[in-house]
């Protein structure tokens, strides 16, 4: 099992932001972040929004350091992709 995550350098509420991915399945990363403790609501279409705070943790779980654009290229190359819908 390997998750991967990025950066937190995404602004959002007051804080900075990662984003947490699998290049398996999104089963594979839910059973990452539950067992983080990360609550299921920080799931947005594609990946797990995780706060700057809690990178180190995720790391040291097991969760690999890539860019920001490695994050999405791993995404599309696994099919699991999901961009915001428009209007």
């Amino acid at each position: 099992m390997t998750l991967y995550i990025d950066p937190p350098t995404w602004p959002g509420h007051g804080r900075l932001w990662s984003h947490l991915v699998s290049d398996v399945s999104y089963d594979e990363l839910h059973l990452f972040a539950a067992g983080l403790g990360v609550p299921r609501r920080a799931f947005e279409r594609d990946h797990y929004d995780i706060p700057a705070h809690r990178y180190a943790e995720v790391v040291a779980a097991g969760a690999v350091e890539v860019s920001s654009r490695e994050v999405v290229r791993l995404l599309h190359r696994a099919g699991l992709r999901r961009r915001k819908r428009r209007g």
